[in-house]
């Protein structure tokens, strides 16, 4: 049986994310990180982290007792702390011989295809020139990813974004915690394990949930995911060596195009298709566009070029696309072939839901 592990010994550009209870559980931390980054770029390899923290410094700065829940205030704690986090970075990263280069991301920017590109590239020459990107959520601009937003989901993002091979995720515990407290070696992808509370509890306002989910998403674009303790010294060497650290999420088939995983991960569906049983077997096994005759049903309000989820019988999420359709014109033509769609739409319009060039079917598991 093939080592599950041993595809991380491989992996050339790694994805680093920290997050805030693992800072404030160690102040020492931007230090012990920057040395093990430091030996992990040593080896012909590449390193970006996504940080959490500005918010926990920022309250500490402006002398706030508890993380505020006015957005304004929690604003404020972000620009206040933003500076503070990055010159720990810069300062430790400059003690072993490298650069600190400051990237503040928000959903919208990557939801557009022109700026996500310009970031793409943008990244693409901080690597190229040897420098460390720090990324961060721009939380004093961004109110929907102060509300529903964490770097979990955004270090999901980055990863495909840089082609990372490997998001590892530096926490407050030893990995993933099954229901007695264990730790789990290997996710599963054909089950669910339920998570222990300390687990649960114990890894800040993303949670452990949230990386689980994170960690699917990246092992589902083709690249591999590990949830580690962020206190373990020499962790990342270990991770990259293949030992038995943390919790692996193998890689999952193929890795998706920038583009497919542009439309599958990152952006936010703007309603659902009810698909028929024969529009989901075309859709996994034939690579072909959906039609309306396979179309039971719509949920939401979606226009052209949302994203739109793509649903079996069963209720599970089949794939993702862009919709050519608004939803009103989905729901009329729901279950019906050409010649009646003539009649609706007339002869000079060719009737798709969602075209095989933006679909993304999930693999199945």
């Amino acid at each position: 049986m093939t080592d599950p592990r041993s595809e991380l010994r491989a992996a050339r550009r790694i994805v680093i994310k920290i997050g805030s209870a693992a800072l404030s559980a160690e102040a020492d931390l931007p230090q012990h990180l920057a040395a093990e980054v430091a030996q992990v770029c040593r080896g012909q390899r590449s390193a970006v982290i996504v940080s959490s923290g500005a918010i926990a410094l920022g309250c500490e700065r402006l002398g706030y007792r508890e993380r505020p829940k006015d957005t304004g205030q929690l604003q404020a704690a972000a620009a206040a702390g933003q500076s503070v986090l990055m010159h720990r970075y810069e300062t430790a990263l400059a003690g072993v011989g490298l650069v600190a280069a400051q990237v503040l991301l928000t959903h919208a920017d990557l939801a557009d295809r022109n700026r996500v590109n310009n970031a793409r590239r943008a990244l693409a020459a901080l690597l190229e020139a040897g420098a460390v990107p720090i990324i961060n959520e721009n939380d004093t601009i961004a109110t929907d990813e102060l509300r529903f937003g964490d770097n979990d989901q955004l270090a999901s993002m980055v990863a495909p974004l840089v082609s990372a091979d490997v998001l590892v995720f530096l926490s407050t515990v030893e990995g993933v915690l099954d229901a007695a407290g264990r730790r789990v070696p290997v996710m599963p992808r054909t089950a669910e394990v339920t998570i222990h509370a300390s687990s649960a509890n114990a890894l800040g306002s993303g949670g452990i949930q949230s990386k689980v989910d994170a960690a699917r998403k990246v092992q589902l674009a083709g690249a591999s995911a590990v949830v580690a303790s962020a206190g373990e010294r020499g962790v990342l060497a270990r991770v990259l060596a293949g030992e038995d650290v943390g919790t692996l999420f193998p890689a999952i088939g193929g890795r998706l195009r920038a583009r497919k995983h542009w439309i599958a991960y990152t952006l936010r569906p703007r309603g659902a298709v009810l698909l028929d049983s024969g529009a989901v077997e075309a859709l996994r096994t034939k690579h072909r566009s959906l039609l309306p005759v396979g179309v039971v049903g719509v949920r939401g309000d979606f226009h052209p070029g949302d994203s739109v989820r793509l649903m079996a019988p069963d209720g599970t999420e089949v794939g993702r696309g862009l919709a050519r359709l608004t939803a009103a014109e989905v729901a009329r033509a729901a279950g019906k072939r050409a010649p009646e769609l003539e009649v609706l739409f007339g002869t000079d319009r060719d009737v798709i839901v969602v075209h095989r060039d933006d679909l993304v079917i999930h693999p199945e598991t």
